[in-house]
This record gives C-alpha cells, sequence and structure tokens, in this order.
C-alpha cells in the first residue's frame, strides 16, 4: 500500500542527483529506503554512482564530498530509527518485519524466474528456506555485479538511469519473496529512459502491465487496463515521432530496425491475445492458474530480453561509431572543384 510515497521520494532523489545535488538526493533517497523496505531495488545503483563521483570526480573535494554524504545517511537512518532504539527488542520487531522470508519464494504466480522454471523443477519442495534464500541472494549479486562495477568506475548520469533499470529488473527476477506490484520499482527507471529510448520502454512498459493483468482481474480492473493500455500505446506513438531512440541511430540498417519493430508488434498482439482468452475461455479445473502461469512465462521471457538489452546499451554507451564517410575538411581548405575550375578560366581570359 502507498508505493506512491517511496517511489515519490526515489524520484526525487534522482531528480536531485540529475541536478548534480548529491547530498539531498542521498537524503531523499534513505527516506525512501526506511519508508519502503523494497527500496533496495534501486540502492545498488545510488551507491555506485555517488560512491563513483567520491572517487573519480576531480573537480571537487573528494574526501570532503565522501564525509558529507557519509554524515547524511547516517544521520537520516538514524533520525528515522530513532524511536526504535528507546525499547529494547523493537529494532529487531523492524527488522523481522522488513525481511519477511516466511511468506515464501514468490507471491501468487508473478512474472519473475523462479516462478516461471517452477513448472519444470520445484525449489521449494527440492530445498530448504534457508538455502533458496542463499541462492537467491548469491544468483542477485552476481548478476548486478558487471553493471554496477561499470557504473562505479565510470559515473555518468546517463549510465546511471540505465543501471537503475537493470539493477530493480534483476531484483525482480531473482531475488527473495517478489509480489507482482514490485514491477512498479522497474516501470520507475524505464520512464525515465523514455525520451532517449521510447521503443524499448515503451515496449517494457506495456508487457509489464500485462504482467499484473491476474492481479488486475481480482481488483475489478479489467476495463481501467485496457483503456489504459490503448491510451498510452496512442500517447507513444504520437511522441515517438519527435523523440530521437538511441538504439536506432546505433542501428543504421533499415531492415533491423524493421524487423525489431515486427517483434513487438507481434509481443504485445500475443499479450492482448492471452488477456482477451483468459477472460473468455474457462481454464480446466485441475489447473486454475493456467492462463496466469501463461502470462507470468510470457512475461519473464521479455524480462530476461530486456535485461540483456540494457547490459549492451551500457557497455556499449561510449563505443566509438564507425564512419566510413569521410568528412569535407579538405575541400573547404582547398576549395570546390567548381570554384577551381572557374577561377582557372578567369586566368587564362586576363593572359589572353
Amino acid at each position: 500500500m502507498y508505493n506512491c510515497v517511496s517511489l515519490g521520494l526515489a524520484l526525487w532523489g534522482i531528480l536531485a542527483l540529475a541536478q548534480d545535488k548529491d547530498v539531498l538526493g542521498a537524503v531523499a533517497f534513505i527516506l525512501a529506503l526506511c519508508y519502503k523496505q523494497m527500496e533496495l531495488y534501486h540502492s545498488w545503483p545510488f551507491f555506485c554512482y555517488l560512491l563513483g563521483k567520491c572517487i573519480f570526480n576531480k573537480k571537487e573535494n573528494r574526501f570532503l564530498k565522501l564525509v558529507r554524504l557519509s554524515v547524511a545517511v547516517l544521520g537520516t537512518f538514524s533520525l528515522c530509527f530513532l524511536p526504535f532504539f528507546k525499547q529494547k527488542g523493537s529494532i529487531f520487531q523492524v527488522l523481522h518485519r522488513l525481511f519477511p522470508f516466511e511468506r515464501g519464494l514468490y507471491e501468487d504466480k508473478v512474472a519473475n524466474f523462479w516462478c516461471s522454471i517452477s513448472i519444470f523443477v520445484k525449489l521449494k519442495d527440492m530445498f530448504p528456506q534457508k538455502s533458496l534464500i542463499y541462492l537467491c541472494l548469491s544468483v542477485t549479486a552476481v548478476c548486478l555485479l558487471p553493471s554496477g562495477l561499470n557504473l562505479l568506475s565510470r559515473p555518468a548520469l546517463s549510465r546511471f538511469k540505465l543501471t537503475l533499470a537493470s539493477s530493480s529488473l534483476i531484483f525482480f527476477l531473482f531475488s527473495y519473496q517478489v509480489h507482482e506490484k514490485s514491477i512498479l520499482l522497474v516501470a520507475l527507471p524505464f520512464c525515465l529512459l523514455l525520451p532517449n529510448y521510447p521503443f524499448l520502454s515503451f515496449w517494457f512498459l506495456h508487457i509489464s502491465t500485462l504482467s499484473m493483468f491476474p492481479l488486475l482481474v481480482k481488483d475489478g480492473l479489467i476495463l481501467q487496463y485496457f483503456s489504459c493500455q490503448a491510451l498510452f500505446a496512442l500517447v507513444v506513438l504520437m511522441l515517438y515521432k519527435i523523440m530521437p531512440d538511441q538504439v536506432s541511430k546505433k542501428r543504421s540498417n533499415l531492415l533491423f530496425n524493421w524487423l525489431l519493430r515486427c517483434m513487438m508488434l507481434l509481443s504485445v498482439s500475443i499479450g492482448l491475445a492471452l488477456s482477451i482468452v483468459s477472460l473468455v475461455v474457462e481454464p480446466p479445473n485441475d489447473k486454475p492458474d493456467l492462463f496466469a502461469v501463461f502470462i507470468a512465462v510470457y512475461c519473464c521471457g521479455h524480462f530476461l530480453m530486456f535485461l540483456i538489452c540494457l547490459h549492451y546499451i551500457q557497455f556499449t554507451l561510449d563505443r566509438p561509431r564507425s564512419n566510413p564517410v569521410k568528412s569535407n575538411s579538405s575541400p573547404r581548405k582547398n576549395g570546390p572543384p567548381e570554384r577551381k575550375k572557374a577561377s582557372e578560366g578567369h586566368k587564362k581570359i586576363k593572359k589572353h
């Protein structure tokens, strides 16, 4: 409940970092994290970006910047948890509620990796709860390292936004105890990527909404789902013509762009068909969650593809583009050939 508060505070922190107000951004994010522990999805990019600026930014005193950020973070944490230190054992109760491991590996039919492979491998029956927690922690940590270390060594706002998207998506796919609504934490950074990568962002936001369709059906939000999906597609289609797509700029192959758009249209069409079929067709009595599982697996496959795309974009962000066409600097120095011929003709006329 009230996810908008933590998401709003996190967005405030991101906007503050975009304006080089790092202390304010750190305070805003810590407030978001203290309000809702699910903001851990965004914690790794914040940590790597701010630490990278403290290490590699030569424009200001790096040690002083590290001290200011440390004081701001520790001070905000202390103020938020100060009331719980008055009674013995209260802080442990808070930590226990922040990490409710007893709820299980995932809830309902969430579109993450563990729920999708449970069709073939019943991890809950094969391993005890403690082993599953360590498994999720290990896989999540390993997947977070590449983009985080890249951001740490080369802190830039463009990398920060890409790492926000990939980090939150990794948490959603591989962490322990994931809910369907946790995809909202991934949707936030993808909304920030919309001006630069409208094609990729629109595709993800459409699939992320589809992943919550079974939950929206339970809440009686079917009409709102279809109307918002259609309206969002219309708005993005209108804005797509004026938004520069960085992915399209890097790919000059028209055939590649055409195939990519066909894939997206096919993906959206299949998702729409799954939504309609799940409403019209009755599932078998022994498999009441059949269509919910189909939607979860379908969306999970897309999320894995988006994760690969994000890493590819981030690690090729500053790659120099090959430009076989030479610049026109030499003709400017010597003048165009037409002018040369004209000047030679004038000289001949003067001689005669």
